[in-house]
């Protein structure tokens, strides 16, 4: 059990440490309080979804290992991890769905298909858990994405199969939009690619750009619904070409005026998706991020606190754009307890932004546009042995969330009393 007197006399302290450097911990906290964070619906259940589809996961890379016992097997099983890993998360929540969550009541829907109805349990549900839901297409483990085309395939019946799916995605996100009375998230990522040599490039980036232009004709309000498009490197099946790189999609969201989404995991280990932020926003008014942890090839590790995501948060609030950027998460781990996975990603990015919120910006800033680098450096050092956890651990319990480490004994607490009696 947290002791509360203690965390709030560690904080007072913490709140006199950061003064001196000209940061009130208060102001970082309501302005951190503002933030929502879009939880993936997909760590739940290894990305399967409650389709009838007979099939498996596939398609660009994306491969959910380990079986760890008590995964979601139903969407109130799902919805249930889901609360549970809510009330350990601190701030706003969002919900990032996709359209392979539906609820099809056992029969097979085609996903050029799908309605409205089919997600009406989660629309209810979020009403009545107060927050809002994104919304996602979905590409992979279908037997129309076998060949490794979708949108880009050269086969024209693929083609408007998907293109209709994408139509019905919009149209499901723009109702999720009207009914929450804020702007659902659609986004679009397609495995496409080819594993080895690949002689015509630009046909399948013509035919990528066609299909884009054709689901995109349909215009909705974007009080109700926002579009991105996401790129990535490469994903197993795709490791010589993939049609949606970076270039092609920054190039279109800025020339059509679509949001990028920018996965963390989905690019070079040596590149840093933290620099990128400053130069995209300077053309483009908003920015999907997904937030995940590659290691080696594989880009969907559970996050942590480590620097790529403290230098994204930094950066975001550097700039002063928390308004202008919409974050989620999107890993998914089957070798751990499912709940706690979230719950640790979670954490680990808001955590971050409180991070980059306790900076004395206005002094690193004037030592920076005076030449004084010896200064910079040497706070930027300094902050790192600041009493951020005291102010951590504050925003938690004034938030009604385990601070520090007491989480672990909810999650394994849930996992002995629900999650192990699930079987099969």
């Amino acid at each position: 059990m947290a002791d509360s007197a203690l965390i709030e006399k560690q904080y007072e302290q913490a709140h006199d440490r950061y003064a001196e450097l000209g940061v009130d911990t208060d102001n970082a906290l309501t302005e951190l309080a503002l933030v929502p964070l879009s939880l993936h619906c997909w760590q739940g259940d290894d990305v399967g979804g409650f389709e009838m589809q007979g099939g498996v996961l596939t398609g660009g890379g994306i491969q959910a290992t380990g079986h760890y016992p008590g995964k979601a097997r139903t969407p109130d099983e799902l919805r249930t991890d889901l609360n549970r890993a809510f009330s350990m998360i601190p701030g706003p929540h969002r919900l990032n769905l996709h359209a392979s969550y539906g609820e099809f009541g056992g029969r097979v829907v085609e996903r050029n298909a799908i309605e409205t109805v089919h997600f009406q349990g989660w629309i209810d549900w979020a009403k009545e858990q107060k927050l809002a839901l994104d919304f996602n297409s979905t590409y992979f483990s279908h037997p129309k994405a076998d060949a490794g085309f979708t949108l880009s395939s050269r086969d024209e019946g693929i083609r408007r199969f998907w293109i209709e799916h994408a139509k019905c995605c919009r149209r499901i996100g723009a109702h999720m939009g009207r009914e929450q009375g804020s702007p659902c998230i659609h986004n679009i990522w397609i495995p496409d690619g080819a594993k080895d040599f690949t002689m015509d490039r630009w046909k399948h980036r013509e035919l990528l750009r066609n299909s884009l232009d054709t689901i995109f004709k349909e215009a909705f309000n974007p009080r109700e619904m926002k579009d991105a498009v996401e790129s990535k490197l490469f994903g197993i099946g795709s490791e010589s070409f993939v049609v949606g790189s970076h270039e092609f999609y920054l190039g279109y969201a800025l020339k059509r005026g679509i949001m990028l989404c920018i996965d963390l995991g989905h690019f070079h280990p040596t590149e840093s998706v933290a620099d990128k932020l400053s130069a995209i926003l300077q053309f483009s008014d908003e920015l999907l991020l997904h937030v995940s942890r590659g290691v080696r090839w594989d880009s969907d590790h559970v996050v942590i606190l480590n620097d790529d995501v403290r230098y994204l948060a930094e950066e975001i609030v550097r700039g002063g754009v928390l308004n202008r950027v919409h974050i989620a998460t999107d890993f998914f781990d089957a070798s751990m307890n499912r709940v706690g996975a979230w719950v640790i990603g979670s954490r680990a990015m808001i955590k971050a932004i409180l991070y980059a919120l306790l900076e004395p910006h206005g002094r690193l800033k004037s030592y920076e546009e005076n030449g004084n680098y010896f200064s910079r450096l040497a706070l930027l050092e300094e902050l790192k042995t600041m009493p951020f956890g005291a102010v951590w651990n504050f925003y938690c319990l004034n938030s009604g969330v385990p601070p520090g480490a007491s989480f672990i004994d909810e999650i394994l607490r849930y996992e002995r009393d629900v999650l192990s009696k699930r079987t099969g």
